[in-house]
């Protein structure tokens, strides 16, 4: 045969093929309404194991088997995923964990944020929450997380990517640890100033303090400057040595609402390398809540430590239509080689199409966590 017979052979069994697979699910909708009525989980692992050896044998080499295993695992996937949707439209709305709200309340509230004053925290908080926030800080991220988790703030604004420097990995962790959720986010933008006490001259400085990360940020600055540089535990805390020694030959790098805060000069803006900087802030609270218009989407799971998990489960977002906009990993403490993935996806969770993938993923994964909707 020529080219186009073959062809011709190849789209007779593909008409085939669909004609089998349309009969298939309509038995697999059958399957899904018993389990309605009955109860019975949908993702039955040790059953499909079985079913993927039984036809990866009925092949006849080996190449064939490989390529059945593969074929099968996406046609039960689907059955799933069929399944997920008759029972989400069955049980109609059902019950969320997550309490919707007009909008957030932040009336009356009191914030926490890390760091000393004058930190870029404290200047997220007051763009989100404005300057007449009731507020106070804590020297630890942890510290921030507690202050909410036992009630002594209502929000913590928390630092959790920059543009530049990536994540803050220990935010991450700590989501997992507390009953925490996010319900909004702020962006802003890091110009690292050069600040120092009234009166002194860039001439008169020897000394910059900053945080390893700013003076690492403003590495091309301060190299043809040759001044000493020392590092400190936040930038915040550089500034209020600055002013506290007033000292004219000491300099600090840190954000502008430091100087105002401390009275220092700023000798110079945007000593920073790179000026497309810019860190992204969650505000957080021990409140299941999240504002009707919501759209963003922040969970995060474990998968099985076996070929394919990781894919299975973003399955149920393309599915479903869902734009995943980031997705990283975080070790598991105490499992070596083991990972906890945490992704950001658009949607509400009062959307039919996210229900269907929630429920898909609660199935198929280990320790689901919805972080928050905002």
């Amino acid at each position: 045969m020529d080219l186009s017979e073959l062809r011709d052979t190849l789209d007779g069994i593909d008409r085939q093929i669909v004609e089998l697979y349309e009969k298939r699910m309509d038995v697999c909708a059958q399957v899904a309404a018993y389990k309605i009525e009955t109860g019975k989980r949908v993702f039955d692992k040790e059953r499909e194991q079985q079913k993927l050896k039984a036809v990866s044998e009925l092949s006849h080499n080996e190449f064939n088997a490989r390529g059945v295993k593969d074929l099968f695992e996406q046609i039960m996937a689907m059955s799933r995923k069929l399944q997920y949707q008759m029972i989400t439209k069955h049980n109609g709305e059902g019950r969320l964990s997550f309490i919707e709200m007009g909008e957030i309340d932040y009336g009356k509230c009191r914030v926490v944020f890390q760091g000393a004053e004058g930190a870029y925290s404290q200047a997220a908080m007051m763009e989100y929450f404005g300057d007449e926030v009731d507020s106070f800080n804590v020297n630890t991220f942890r510290d921030a997380m507690l202050a909410i988790d036992e009630g002594s703030a209502d929000f913590a604004v928390l630092p959790i990517e920059n543009s530049s420097a990536g994540i803050v990995s220990e935010i991450y962790d700590l989501l997992v640890e507390f009953e925490n959720y996010i319900v909004g986010e702020q962006i802003i933008k890091i110009e690292h100033c050069l600040m120092a006490s009234p009166g002194a001259k860039i001439e008169d400085i020897r000394t910059v303090y900053s945080h390893p990360q700013s003076l690492m940020q403003s590495s091309h600055y301060l190299f043809e400057t040759g001044w000493q540089q020392i590092s400190m535990k936040n930038n915040a805390f550089a500034a209020k040595k600055v002013a506290d020694d007033k000292d004219r030959t000491q300099a600090a790098i840190a954000g502008e609402t430091a100087a105002k805060i401390y009275g220092l000069d700023i000798l110079k803006r945007g000593v920073n390398d790179l000026k497309d900087n810019s860190t992204r802030f969650i505000i957080i609270t021990n409140q299941k809540v999240f504002a009707k218009g919501a759209s963003k989407i922040s969970l995060c799971f474990e998968v099985n430590h076996e070929s394919g998990a990781l894919y299975h489960a973003l399955s149920h977002l393309m599915y479903n239509g869902l734009n995943v906009t980031k997705i990283e990993s975080r070790p598991i403490a105490g499992r070596n080689w083991e990972y906890r993935f945490f992704l950001d996806f658009e949607g509400n969770l009062t959307d039919s199409a996210v229900r269907n993938a929630l429920r898909g993923l609660r199935e198929e994964t280990r320790n689901m966590k919805v972080l928050g909707n905002y």
